[in-house]
């Protein structure tokens, strides 16, 4: 009978001998698997290297077959161009062929030229033999009549030349004296005609209408009750405008209107266009009324140019300075003898222009230096010097031509005559002048004592500006506050009317009246 543990060692046996034949067996089924891939595998790189044999023989044959054809193509453009190069070579041969019959032409008609050449040469040899015969011959019979006209005048041929010289000058002399007297006496008789019709025909054609500037504008109001606006609490609205503008503002004298009172235009027509913003804002107080005049000066900068552009092309001077036309433009506010400056300066140059054409002269000359003959009259104001002096400064400056500058330079005589354009410039500048009704001798020395009334104030050290008012019997003076203190302004005004004491003459007594204001202005921010 077996034991237990034999048992158990004969299965432990037994499953050990099972195992090993299972892993046999698995060997083996791997071997026989192995041996399977590699001939598959063996196969596979058969049919691989037979493929690639084809694909090889087949890239050998299609390369051979484009070696075939690009050598055809080749061979084919070298016979093309070999023919087109034959093409040539014959082209290039009929050509020559032609320049060389062409040339053997020229040759054959060259050498006939030169055939006739040569046959005219003995032609005009011989005549050249026949004249110099001809030519001693009559030479040696004039020699022979010159000796007998000699022997039987009894003169030689130099003294019967000089007498008939003399006798030649003589009647010549006698012949143009006669002359020039005939033409200074036609001269004399129609150049006055000449000159009259000429003026009288530009003064025609040039016809001006003239109205004297006074010193005074009205502002209509709409209705009284803004005068008490216009004038403000104790009188400061009109005080603000009066020292802003430099124009005297008359309340009372006429109803439903203010006037303007100042001898210089600008300074009206500034007072007047501000008051009448101001009435139609309805906002009328002290800083209002400074910024509106502010305002409207700058927008009559402006105004000014485009006037002066409007004059000089209604003239037909398209390339002037744009500086220069806007000094142009403010002689429209600018009077002499109370005639308007610019509207004279415009007539001027229209009467020049005409009558330079009618003398065959340089029209564009004569009308352009008698436009800008008065320029400077918009400068005398603010620089020291004649409205001459300052206008010729100026337009050298901005680069007018001498002929320009000269006739603008003699139209007051003060040089002689540098061209006849210039004379024209004069003539023109006295024919408007003394139109009938075009000045007013009384007006211009009111205006020139006012301006030398404000000129006196101007020149005192810390004046900012200065206004004559009420006809020149009241001068307002403002003064930098910087610079004068309120002690020196009682010294000031002292000074000054001294000065006017000594230096003008003028009826009754003038007021002169210093203001000097300082303001402190801060924002809160």
């Amino acid at each position: 009978m077996a034991t237990p543990i034999s048992l158990a060692s004969a299965a432990i046996i037994l499953a050990s001998a099972a195992i090993g034949g299972m892993l046999i067996w698995a060997a083996a089924a791997r071997r026989r698997e192995a041996a399977d891939t590699i001939d598959k595998a063996r196969a596979e790189a058969e049919r691989a290297l037979r493929q690639a044999e084809r694909d090889a023989e087949t890239c050998r044959k299609e390369a051979a077959l484009e070696a075939r054809e690009q050598a055809h193509r080749i061979a084919a453009d070298a016979e093309r161009q070999a023919r087109e190069r034959r093409q040539e070579i014959v082209g290039l041969e009929q050509a020559l062929a032609d320049k060389t019959r062409a040339l053997a032409d020229r040759l054959a008609v060259t050498d006939r030229i030169e055939q006739d050449l040569r046959a005219r040469e003995k032609t005009l040899a011989a005549q050249e033999k026949q004249t110099a015969a001809l030519v001693a011959r009559t030479e040696q019979l004039a020699a022979d009549r010159q000796r007998e006209l000699q022997r039987v005048a009894g003169l030689s041929a130099d003294e019967a030349r000089d007498l008939l010289l003399k006798q030649i000058e003589g009647d010549a002399r006698r012949d143009a004296a006669n002359l020039v007297k005939r033409l200074e006496t036609e001269a004399r008789e129609t150049a006055a005609m000449r000159a009259q019709q000429i003026i009288v025909d530009a003064i025609q054609r040039s016809a001006a209408e003239h109205a004297i500037e006074t010193t005074v504008s009205v502002v209509d109001l709409p209705s009284d009750d803004l005068k008490g606006r216009i004038i403000g609490r104790e009188g400061r609205n009109i005080r603000a405008l009066e020292t802003a503008t430099g124009v005297e503002l008359i309340v009372d004298d006429t109803p439903g209107a203010i006037i303007l009172s100042s001898f210089d235009p600008y300074r009206r027509e500034v007072a007047r266009q501000s008051i009448e913003r101001l009435i139609a804002d309805g906002r009328i107080h002290p800083a209002r009324i400074e910024e509106i005049v502010e305002k409207v000066k700058g927008e009559m900068e402006e105004t000014v140019r485009k006037e002066g552009e409007a004059a000089a092309f209604e003239l037909g001077l398209y390339d002037l300075h744009p500086e220069i036309l806007g000094l142009m433009g403010r002689l429209k506010f600018r009077t002499s003898y109370g005639q308007n400056v610019l509207s004279h300066s415009r007539e001027v140059a229209f009467l020049a222009g005409i009558m330079a054409r009618e003398l065959g002269l340089s029209s564009p000359v004569a009308a352009r230096a008698a436009f800008l003959h008065d320029i400077g009259k918009a400068i005398d104001r603010d620089l020291q010097g004649t409205h001459l002096e300052l206008g010729l400064e100026f337009l050298r400056k901005h680069g007018e031509s001498e002929p320009v500058l000269q006739a603008v330079a003699a139209h007051h005589m003060d040089i002689d005559w540098p061209s006849l354009e210039a004379m024209i410039v004069q003539a023109a500048d006295a024919i408007s002048a003394a139109r009938p009704g075009a000045r007013r001798d009384i007006l211009e020395s009111y205006v020139k004592r006012l301006e030398k009334l404000e000129g006196i104030a101007d020149s005192f050290e810390g004046v900012s500006k200065a206004f004559a008012l009420q006809a020149g019997r009241e001068i307002r003076i403002v003064v930098e506050s910087e610079r004068i203190s309120d002690e020196e302004t009682v010294w000031l005004s002292k000074d000054i009317a001294r000065r006017i004491e000594n230096e003008l003459e003028y009826p009754g007594q003038i007021k002169v009246t210093v203001i000097r204001e300082t303001r402190a202005v801060e924002f809160a921010r």
